[in-house]
């Protein structure tokens, strides 16, 4: 038998503390899960041991393999708890042991923050809301709510769920277009490279033998002083136009107006649009499936969904929903999701199962938006090839007509002799 001191919470947060004498910390974490307890911390006070994650110390001898807090160590992160919790592990130990498998020195320093902060008498929402540069809305407002349902453990298993399926979901995209770029910028460097070198040297043989030119090479050696001139100007353009548009695209209206701009492009408008719709669709799932209220699954989307005009067109749904009127309804007379979108939710509020319809739709504008990225990839390589050939074929015949013509006036002049 040994004594134990123990910090839970009750499904309200309240606080509860108390030393107990119990065969095992492991009999105690069942004693207290079966009041309905969430237990935060368990304490030996027969043998008080060293906390090793209790020192910044540690980090000394931590080897991280980068900095900044990526995806897929939120992944990482909010799988790891919830198995760790479902085990019946303590938040407190749950975060120590996390904090020796993180890859992250950004995740690090924060996971042991917030283990401070629970050992401090904060809730696990509490000490994660204090970064909210990484820990969103969503992830603040799922632990909340797992928090006082006491299924702490399930609402971060879907949470993780989610956070892999966007992480897959951006590894797929970014595979498929990686070709199409590196084929976009190695035509460009070589057109570049044509002009700027190949062209110069043949523009100075055809001047050393004051052959007269045809239009197209006049053209083409015109083009290749134009771009050597204006070369190292032209980037300076270019990173001041790609940093102004960095500052408008930051600032609330200009971020409305290349929202608006990107959902009327042709062919990629459809693109961006189902994208956002998407995104949405995806994030209401996984909060009404972990309990967060409507209301409030609406609220914490219209700060995430990442579209200026979906979140003006959300703002809106919210204060008519809180008005009583249908969601389904709602989201028709937005004129922004498609029949199919309203239809799946109208039959969701019909039936109680608002967040199945709402996970339907995401994965098939997830499938969509994956088939529309592997066929553009497909068609994009052809016409870039096309493309890249055709200009440097132009070039080619551009620099060989005067050569054509001297060796065709040297054979004139030789049988007139």
């Amino acid at each position: 038998m040994g004594r134990f001191s123990y910090v839970a919470r009750t499904k309200d947060g309240k606080k509860e503390s108390g030393i107990v004498d119990v065969p095992s910390e492991e009999a105690l974490i069942g004693r207290l899960q079966e009041k309905g307890l969430l237990v935060v911390k368990i304490t030996s006070l027969d043998k008080r041991q060293v906390d090793p994650g209790a020192s910044f110390g540690r980090r000394a001898t931590r080897r991280f393999t980068h900095r900044r807090v990526k995806l897929y160590d939120l992944v990482f992160f909010a799988r790891q708890l919830a198995t760790l919790l479902d085990s019946g592990i303590t938040i407190h130990k749950s975060l120590d042991t996390l904090m020796k498998q993180v890859d992250s020195s950004m995740l690090y320093n924060v996971t042991a923050e917030a283990k401070k902060g629970v050992e401090e008498g904060l809730t696990l929402k509490d000490a994660l809301s204090k970064h909210p540069k990484i820990f969103s809305d969503l992830w603040v407002n799922l632990v909340e709510s797992g928090e006082a349902s006491g299924n702490l453990a399930l609402v971060l298993d879907r949470l993780a769920k989610y956070l892999e399926m966007q992480a897959n979901f951006r590894r797929k995209i970014v595979s498929a277009l990686i070709y199409p770029a590196l084929l976009f910028f190695v035509a460009t460097g070589a057109i570049i490279f044509f002009v700027i070198k190949i062209v110069p040297t043949f523009a100075s043989l055809f001047e050393s033998f004051g052959a007269e030119l045809p239009v197209l090479t006049v053209m083409l050696v015109k083009l290749s002083v134009l771009v050597r001139k204006g070369f190292f100007p032209g980037i300076g353009i270019l990173v001041l136009m790609t940093f102004a548009y960095k500052q408008f695209s930051q600032n609330p209206s200009g971020k409305r107006v290349v929202d608006a701009v990107k959902i009327k492009l042709p062919v990629f408008g459809n693109f961006f649009k189902i994208l956002a719709v998407e995104r949405f669709t995806s994030e209401m799932a996984t909060l009404i499936e972990g309990g967060v209220p409507i209301l409030y699954a609406l609220e914490i989307t219209e700060r995430s969904v990442g579209n200026k005009i979906l979140e003006g067109i959300i703002r809106s749904i919210k204060t008519n929903v809180r008005e009583g009127r249908p969601l389904a309804e709602l989201l028709d007379k937005s004129n922004f999701f498609e029949p199919l979108v309203v239809q799946m939710i109208s039959v969701g509020e019909e039936v109680g199962e608002l967040a199945k319809m709402f996970r339907r739709v995401a994965n098939f504008y997830d499938e969509y938006l994956e088939t529309f990225v592997s066929r553009f990839a497909t068609i994009f390589e052809p016409i870039m090839l096309l493309f890249m050939g055709g200009v440097i074929g132009v070039m080619l015949v551009a620099l060989f007509l005067p050569i054509f013509s001297m060796v065709n006036m040297a054979s004139s002049t030789g049988a007139g002799l």
